[in-house]
Order: C-alpha cells, then sequence, then structure tokens
C-alpha cells in the first residue's frame, strides 16, 4: 500500500503534463486557422472587385406614332345558324361541311309530297275558277249575266290565286336556303332526320370582310373617329399583321366598364381570321410625339422602383463606374421602354448583365453579342 501510494503523485504528474501538451498543440492549430480567417478576410476585403462585363446603349430620342392598345374579338359580318322553318324529314342534303356557298343557293329538302299535292289540288281549281270567270265575263259583255255574277267569279279566282300563294309558301318552307354568301360550317341534321321548326341545319358565317370590335376607355372618346387606321395581330399569325379602318363607335359608355365600344372593318382574304377569334388591336391616333427610350432589357425592374445602371468614366482609374438611377417608365412597344424621368438624352446605360452590377462597381463594355432593338421584333422562330 505505501508503495502505490508513492507511486500516485508521479502518474498524476506524468498526465497533467500530457493534457497540457495536447491543450497547448490543438490550442496552437486552432489559433494558426483562425490567424488564417482573419487574414483571409483582411485580403478580400481589400481586393478590387473585378469589372462586370456588359452590353450598353445609349438613351435616345425618337418620335413615336400615337396609339391606343386594346384587347379585342373577331366577329363575322353576318353570321347564323341557318334552320328549318317547317315540321319535317331531311329528304336531301345539298352541302358539304366547310363549303363556300353563294346567297340562295339549295342547302337541304325536306319531305313535302302532301303540301305539293295540295298545291295540284289548288292550281287546278285556279284554272276552272279562270275558265269561268272569262265565261260570265264574256256573258256580261253581252248583257246576258249580272254585275253580281261577275264579281262572284272574279272573288272566286283571287281566293285561289291566295291560297295558292299561300301553299306555295308552306312547300317553299320545306327547302332551307343560305340567306348570304358566305362559308359553311359543320353540318347539324342528317338524311331520314325528323326535324321541327327551328332545328338548326349548320351555321354560316360571311368572313370578308370581317369586323373586329373591342373597348376603349371613355377618355379616349375624344380622339378616335371613324376612318381611323388600325394595325391587329393574332397569336394564330403571329407574323402577320392586318390593316383595317374604324368604322362604327357606339354612342353608348358601358355603365359598368365605363369603356365604349368600337367596331373596326378589315379585308380578309382567304378567310384567314375566324370569327371569335382574339385579336391584339393598335389604333392609330393623328400626331406624334418625341420621347426618351431605352431598351427593355436596360430596366430593372422591381415592386420599390424601376432603376438603370448609367455608366460614366472613373474620375480616379480611368474606367467606367455603374451609376444606378431610379427612373420612371412610361409606354412600352416591342423592346423599347419610354423613360420619363431619371436619366438625361444620350446617357450611357447598361443593356445586360444588371444581376451582376453594384452600384459604383467598375464595369466593362462588350457590345460583340448586342441584341437589336426594334419597335415591332418578328422573332425568326416565331
Amino acid at each position: 500500500m505505501a508503495k502505490g501510494a508513492e507511486r500516485n503523485p508521479v502518474f498524476n504528474r506524468r498526465m497533467v503534463l500530457m493534457l497540457l501538451g495536447c491543450l497547448l498543440l490543438f490550442g496552437g492549430i486552432f489559433a494558426f486557422k483562425m490567424f488564417g480567417k482573419v487574414m483571409m478576410n483582411r485580403a478580400f476585403d481589400n481586393m478590387p472587385l473585378p469589372a462586370a462585363t456588359v452590353t450598353a446603349a445609349r438613351v435616345e430620342r425618337q418620335l413615336w406614332q400615337q396609339t391606343l392598345s386594346a384587347v379585342g374579338t373577331m366577329r363575322a359580318v353576318n353570321g347564323v345558324e341557318v334552320t328549318t322553318r317547317a315540321q319535317g324529314v331531311v329528304k336531301r342534303i345539298l352541302f358539304d361541311s366547310g363549303q363556300r356557298v353563294e346567297k340562295g343557293d339549295l342547302l337541304a329538302e325536306l319531305s313535302a309530297e302532301p303540301e305539293k299535292a295540295q298545291l295540284d289540288v289548288l292550281e287546278a281549281e285556279l284554272r276552272l275558277a279562270r275558265r269561268d270567270h272569262d265565261r260570265i265575263k264574256a256573258l256580261h259583255v253581252r248583257g246576258v249575266t249580272t254585275d253580281a255574277e261577275l264579281d262572284e267569279t272574279l272573288s272566286k279566282l283571287e281566293q285561289v290565286l291566295a291560297n295558292i300563294r299561300v301553299q306555295r309558301e308552306e312547300v317553299e318552307k320545306r327547302t332551307v336556303v343560305a340567306p348570304f354568301s358566305g362559308r359553311l360550317g359543320i353540318r347539324r341534321v342528317d338524311l331520314g332526320q325528323n326535324v321541327a321548326p327551328g332545328d338548326p341545319v349548320v351555321s354560316l358565317q360571311q368572313m370578308n370582310p370581317i369586323f373586329v370590335d373591342f373597348y376603349l376607355p371613355e377618355q379616349a372618346l375624344s380622339q378616335i373617329k371613324v376612318g381611323l387606321a388600325i394595325n391587329v395581330t393574332t397569336d394564330t399569325y403571329p407574323e402577320k399583321t392586318f390593316p383595317g379602318k374604324v368604322s362604327a363607335i357606339s354612342p353608348r359608355i358601358d355603365n359598368a366598364s365605363r369603356n365604349v365600344l368600337v367596331q373596326a372593318t378589315m379585308d380578309n382574304p382567304g378567310d384567314l381570321l375566324r370569327p371569335g377569334m382574339f385579336a391584339d388591336v393598335t389604333l392609330d391616333l393623328p400626331g406624334r410625339r418625341a420621347l426618351l427610350v431605352v431598351p427593355r432589357t436596360a430596366v430593372s425592374f422591381s415592386p420599390y422602383g424601376n432603376a438603370v445602371f448609367v455608366l460614366k468614366k472613373d474620375p480616379d482609374g480611368g474606367g467606367l463606374i455603374a451609376h444606378k438611377r431610379f427612373v420612371k417608365t412610361g409606354e412600352e412597344r416591342g423592346n423599347l421602354v419610354e423613360i420619363i424621368e431619371g436619366v438625361q438624352e444620350g446617357a450611357r446605360v447598361a443593356t445586360s448583365g444588371l444581376l451582376k452590377l453594384r452600384n459604383r462597381g467598375p464595369v466593362r463594355i462588350n457590345n460583340e453579342n448586342e441584341m437589336p432593338v426594334k419597335l415591332n421584333p418578328r422573332p425568326g422562330n416565331s
């Protein structure tokens, strides 16, 4: 027991020395790493920012035609559902779906045998009534018959003629004809089908010329008039522009929206435009206005304000520095944006790489791959 007690102080002393050595070793490593991080952060803080490469353009003054924009809907000059006018069985169908027809073309016939037979009876009565009237008339000239007998035969003749006209109308009701020239839709009846008055047979649309209806705010009422030019584009034919002219302006302002309905007429060769088609309408107003514009890519749009980066020479180093400027934007056309206030004409602004820019950060301009700026861009793959 005495010897074990004598060893304990030595053992404890060695253990303490070992722990102190480990503490010094790991503490030195930790301190070295911390020192390295501090020095690295200082180096980064003092390192100059690399110049961001951007494309640039000048703020230009342009003359723009004054316009109003709206969305519209195509409407046929004449468009109806051709229907039946009588009860009957479809006997003949004389058209194909999608066919072009002329006014008065026969489209379909219903069975009309009883009506035609009744018409034959009336025509026979007409022949008899006419012979009786001619005979009484001849006798009346010689003074053999009275005026009352002559009037009676004339009345019978006129009654038969009226009945024939009524019966011919009944026979006519069993035919379906095109009320105007245009293009037919999809057939809605079949041979042998028993139809009632008012049942649809086929739709008929007159599409050349064609109307486009659109709404404009009441504030524009003093600027618009019949005869102003319009241009229409559609999602169906994005590469085409269809011209037209304002043909009518509604005399009434809508109570709910405070908009006025405007109608324009356009030529539609080839029936490219169809009734019900969505349309983007641009109405050209008289006169032009001068304004400052920049490419749309130069504007950084955000909820708290739109901004551009103006590129100016650094007075200290001679390079270019980006200065962020908040601007008020106006009308947009194509890939150009109107600048109402915030920059001056001729100022150079960055048009790409805006996410890389910082206020008062260095920049370098490279316009080798600059995108073309147009009022009416037409992508090649559209």
